[in-house]
């Protein structure tokens, strides 16, 4: 799905979810205490290793003029899950705005795990 970031004389401009989960994803792995790798970074669904599929933990909903953003983290033990759930709220809003120009009316952040140490 496109979303529209802007329109005039010169034609359009679209801005894929693809590339506002990208940024999303980029953006919480720049929050401290964000515990990131390749298997922690992606939820496996359930089933046979030949069904079994790799889901990205951002997902994007595009209401009107706006996104809605659903991140799921894993934070890393000896940090406050609730500080870094909030930052993560802050960053990704900031980042996809600043890269895209298309509001983010929420980020909703689901912490699924703490990776110890």
């Amino acid at each position: 799905m496109d979303m529209n970031a802007e329109s005039g004389a010169a034609g359009s401009l679209k801005v894929s979810t693809n590339v506002i989960v990208s940024i999303a994803d980029k953006a919480v792995s720049e929050v401290e205490g964000v515990a990131v790798n390749p298997v922690s970074r992606f939820n496996v669904l359930a089933g046979s290793p030949l069904t079994s599929k790799l889901v990205s933990p951002v997902k994007v909903k595009l209401n009107g003029d706006s996104a809605v953003i659903d991140i799921d983290v894993v934070t890393e033990q000896g940090y406050r899950a609730f500080e870094v759930g909030k930052t993560v709220q802050e960053h990704v809003k900031s980042s996809v705005q600043n890269m895209t120009g298309i509001a983010v009316s929420k980020v909703n952040v689901k912490i699924v795990g703490v990776k110890t140490k």
